[in-house]
């Protein structure tokens, strides 16, 4: 494995606590992060309404608190909208109230714990990249999340490229989610040779963009992937995700390792 994405192991007992903020449910665990496997079950509790920031924080705190953890494990979260620094920029999937929100200092608060907050795409992008299909992967990574959306993340020798948005490119003279995502397959009932069609346009057009060396594919419809990826035809692999829906709970803990042993050995 390449040295740039060797998993952070740094506190105690090389854990830190992944958690996956979404409109319907908040599920967190611990990570190992040797390996990117959950440490023990993840939790799931259902997403208060309404979902301010203080409702959902406090919903966080009674996630973490139910595992006996030590004080020093960080907290990584992936959040439903691009963050700058920490700080929410808008939101479409929680209450309204989010916009200027820094997350980090609001959890940290709340739980007294080292918490990183990223958009969930990219959460989701560095799970793959450091324990799943884009592993031993060199170069430019471009992980697609096929769902209600289209989530991306780059990650650049392994080092992300924060709150990319693809799926809003406009080509055609449409947003692109509106035409290529899983929930456009669903709602126009296009069968699996019409949607291939229009991701071979998609992902045409972003990899001229970026040139990515290796493009991952993750969603619920990556399970089936066999009916859609064989169909494309791109310079760059393209391949399912492996972690799946763990893989913004495992990103996000990865990343608050990272940032928490950067922040003590700054001190």
């Amino acid at each position: 494995m390449n040295a740039h994405k060797t998993p952070h192991t740094s506190g105690p007992n090389g854990l830190a606590f992944g958690i996956d903020v979404g409109g319907s449910g908040i599920k967190g665990a611990p990570v190992d992060l040797a390996t990117g496997e959950f440490a023990q079950e993840r939790h799931r509790i259902p997403t208060p309404q309404p979902s301010t920031p203080q409702a959902v924080a406090e919903v966080i705190a009674r996630l973490v608190d139910e595992y006996d953890l030590p004080a020093e494990v960080p907290i990584g979260v992936a959040f439903p909208a691009p963050l700058q620094h920490g700080v929410v920029r808008f939101i479409a999937n929680l209450d309204a109230s989010w916009t200027g929100v820094d997350l980090p200092a609001l959890l940290h608060r709340e739980t007294g714990r080292h918490v990183v907050a990223v958009n969930d795409a990219d959460a989701a992008g560095i799970g793959e990249v450091r324990y799943g299909a884009a592993r031993d992967a060199d170069g430019v990574v471009l992980v697609a999340t096929l769902g209600t959306g289209i989530g991306s993340a780059i990650v650049v020798e392994g080092h992300l490229l924060p709150n990319t948005e693809l799926g809003h490119l406009e080509i055609d003279g449409h947003d692109a989610e509106t035409k290529a995502s899983d929930a456009a397959r669903d709602r126009e009932d296009l069968d699996w040779e019409q949607w291939a069609e229009r991701l071979q346009r998609y992902f045409g057009v972003v990899e001229d963009l970026f040139s990515p060396d290796l493009i991952v594919v993750g969603g619920g419809v990556s399970k089936k992937h066999e009916h859609f990826l064989p169909r494309l035809h791109l310079r760059a692999p393209i391949v399912p995700a492996q972690l799946r829906n763990a893989a913004g709970i495992v990103g996000a803990a990865s990343l608050a390792a990272e940032d928490a042993r950067r922040t003590a050995d700054a001190v």
